[in-house]
């Protein structure tokens, strides 16, 4: 029995643990006994007539490169699989994190600290591209899901959207004894569609000031006249919609924030993955 509540608290414990803190750092460790192993050898390490990719340390290290790229870029196919354990999804993800970046020390050395314009430094600036790029990946899930779950609170996607076709119901009976330019102000806010922003709006942490915000805004100036009761029930549910409106609007913009980066970083590994093809048949064909 004691044995089983130990496991139990193991299991919530991993559950909670980030992945870059995986295995109390497992990886984190092994990438950095990695880079100081070979900044020893780089330092100890005496090549003729200068240190170049092309000496046996050279070779040895764009191996090392092209395997741990090769087999960080499997990160997408092993998300489709569920496991559990030590190559569970998130031990795959907090090697993928620490490994990437000993690839910062491995490329640099590999280089010799020699640049120049060809496809050699290409492969390299693409690599610190999708490092860096991955590096702010990173960062937003550090920082952003919870941001999102607080913004969200018990409601999902889903429950947002079917709150917001309620206050719309609302919204549509309480107008109805509105005419002019109140009814078509109403009108206007119905239209309006809280989820269909752009890229570049989703991106924008400002607060959205669309047609809902406009009707509460002046519903009071053009509904002069018209039923008192109807005319406050109307500009209260404006203000629970454009409440809403602006939660989504946040949900929006961290999912966006979320998001984003993959459209460089998926790119960049591509592009990255192509030059190195070129980098390694330029050195074995034509070097």
């Amino acid at each position: 029995m004691a044995t089983r509540s130990r496991q139990t608290r193991r299991t919530r414990a991993s559950l909670h643990e980030s992945f870059l803190r995986h295995a109390n750092g497992r990886w984190a460790r092994v990438s950095a006994l990695l880079c100081l192993t070979l900044i020893l050898i780089y330092a100890f390490d005496d090549p003729s007539p200068h240190p170049e990719g092309d000496t046996i340390y050279g070779y040895t290290l764009g191996t090392i490169g092209v395997l741990l790229i090769l087999w960080l870029t499997a990160l997408g196919i092993r998300k489709r699989t569920m496991t559990r354990g030590r190559w569970s999804l998130k031990a795959w993800t907090s090697a993928h994190v620490w490994l990437g970046l000993s690839l910062i020390v491995v490329g640099t050395l590999h280089t010799g600290f020699h640049f120049g314009m060809n496809v050699h430094t290409l492969a390299y600036g693409l690599m610190m591209l999708v490092i860096f790029s991955g590096l702010f990946g990173v960062t937003v899930y550090a920082v952003l899901p919870q941001r999102l779950s607080e913004n969200r609170g018990e409601l999902t996607e889903a429950q947002m959207l079917e709150a917001l076709r309620a206050l719309d119901r609302q919204l549509h009976s309480a107008a109805q004894p509105l005419t002019g330019g109140a009814a078509d102000l109403v009108r206007a806010s119905l239209d309006e569609d809280a989820f269909g922003a752009s890229l570049w709006r989703r991106l924008s942490s400002a607060e959205p000031h669309g047609a809902t915000a406009e009707a509460r805004l002046t519903m009071g100036a053009v509904a002069i006249g018209q039923p008192a009761d109807a005319v406050g029930r109307v500009r209260a549910l404006l203000g629970e919609k454009q409440g809403l409106i602006a939660r989504i609007h946040r949900h929006l913009h961290l999912r966006a924030l979320l998001e984003i980066w993959l459209y460089v970083h998926v790119p960049m590994t591509i592009a990255l993955i192509a030059a190195l093809i070129a980098h390694i048949v330029a050195v074995f064909f034509y070097w």
